[in-house]
């Protein structure tokens, strides 16, 4: 088990506005029985707990001809649960009756590399058993129900169609396909790929990925190490019978051979313009020297880069923005903006320029200070609410981040210079080389 200084939560906080150089979160890590990487940050203040368990079971794990199985799948889970070990069933609306007498809440979700479940309650006796006994049930024994099944897909049929009315619709997907090609973060869930599911389906991918041994269980709360323990176990217990399949290896993403430009027509008052490529994996050494020169780029918001040339020199949109999503593999590097489309071919001209010039010569010093003054005055923002620690927390499970990784985040925001933003963005970014969208204007 690996500790890092035992305090609680609410006192780091109070600590972190006195001191930068304070010891920012409690990290408690060890292995549970059931094979599951477990991280604690006890956090007594208020009495309740937040638990979020993670697998290998994204989007990128999708069947190509089943776009949005381990979204509907996740989904699915809330649709009631099986009766099991003399406990009767309970169907979608007594299930969420269930949770509210409990005053808890369970969640699942998908992204496009982690299957996420997620439990919060009050930690009083009574209340955290009986929350921890139903999640595990629930993730034990879902019932799988077809008729929620039929009228979830009803519905998300009806959100595509509504969806491709939509410029920014038009132009995402696009972008996406542009830039992932045929790796799976670029995959759609279509109308077609949504028929293809059924919720045999559904089970089965349940069964490979929510597996015990290669889950990471990241709790934030009023529990010690031992009371954790417990709650892992119990929860663990419910996915210990699907065993641990190997799962295939995923592709990388690759690098673009050439720029692409699509604009595409579409009747609408604002043209949606996208810019980018492949960008960064999260275990990329230069993640700091990208995170905050893109903040200086385009992630500050008004104080941005490319907000001070597109929109407050020029008047070309009133938001401009640009970011890394990096993951498990290389996610892209993004600009986008709105503007009019009689606009839209000199508002693409100056965020074309302007990164450019960017990625050639780097921000200016005044630029950097300023960026890094911001950023480490507000890092106590980052984990002012369990929410946020729980983010924090499963960040750090799921990248195998460092114990003292927020006790050094500020460190190593001051530690980038110059020097290290441009030669990040020059090794990530080729301007040359970027996949370019428009959608609007008429045909």
């Amino acid at each position: 088990m690996t500790v890092v200084k035992r305090f609680g939560a609410g006192a780091v906080l109070l600590l972190a506005m006195a001191a930068p150089a304070w010891a920012a979160l409690p990290i408690q890590h060890w292995v549970h029985a059931s094979g599951a990487k477990v991280y604690l940050i006890e956090s007594p203040v208020i009495p309740m707990l937040d638990v979020e368990i993670q697998v290998d079971g994204g989007s990128r794990r999708d069947p190509a001809l089943q776009a949005g199985l381990a979204s509907v799948t996740a989904g699915l889970l809330s649709g009631g649960v099986a009766a099991s070990k003399g406990q009767p069933a309970l169907d979608e609306n007594q299930l969420s009756e269930a949770w509210l007498d409990l005053g808890a809440q369970f969640g699942a979700g998908a992204s496009g590399d982690r299957f996420t479940v997620s439990l919060r309650t009050l930690t009083q006796p009574g209340l955290l058993q009986n929350a921890v006994a139903l999640a595990a049930r629930q993730m034990a024994s879902p019932a799988w129900p077809e008729s929620v099944w039929q009228r979830d897909r009803e519905r998300m049929l009806a959100a595509l169609k509504e969806a491709e009315t939509r410029p920014g619709t038009i132009a995402g997907r696009a972008f996406a396909k542009a830039v992932y090609g045929d790796h799976p973060y670029g995959a759609e869930t279509t109308s077609e790929s949504l028929n293809a599911i059924g919720v045999a389906d559904m089970q089965a991918f349940y069964r490979r990925h929510a597996s015990a041994c290669r889950a990471q269980v990241s709790l934030v709360g009023a529990v010690n190490r031992e009371q954790a323990d417990r709650v892992v176990g119990e929860l663990m217990a419910a996915w210990t019978p699907n065993g641990c399949e190997a799962l295939p290896s995923v592709p990388e993403v690759a690098p673009l051979p050439a720029a692409v430009d699509q604009r595409l027509p579409f009747d609408a008052a604002q043209a949606q313009v996208l810019i980018g490529q492949p960008g960064m994996r999260r275990d990329d050494p230069d993640h700091f020297p990208a995170f905050v020169g893109n903040y200086i780029l385009g992630g500050g918001g008004f104080v941005s880069r490319l907000t001070t040339e597109v929109r407050e020199k020029r008047g070309l949109s009133y938001s401009v923005y640009s970011y890394f999503s990096p993951g498990l593999h290389a996610g892209a590097f993004q600009i986008g903006l709105t503007t009019r489309p009689d606009q839209a071919a000199q508002a693409l001209e100056v965020a074309q320029g302007v990164l450019r010039e960017f990625v050639a010569q780097g921000p200016t010093e005044a630029e950097l200070q300023a960026a890094k003054e911001y950023l480490v005055n507000s890092f106590a923002l980052r984990i002012d609410s369990n929410r946020k620690l729980i983010a924090n927390l499963s960040n750090i499970a799921w990248h195998g981040l460092p114990m003292d990784y927020l006790d050094t985040w500020t460190d190593k925001v001051k530690a980038v210079s110059v020097a290290d933003i441009r030669r990040t963005f020059a090794k990530a970014l080729q301007p040359e080389r970027m996949v370019t969208v428009v959608v609007g204007g008429r045909p």
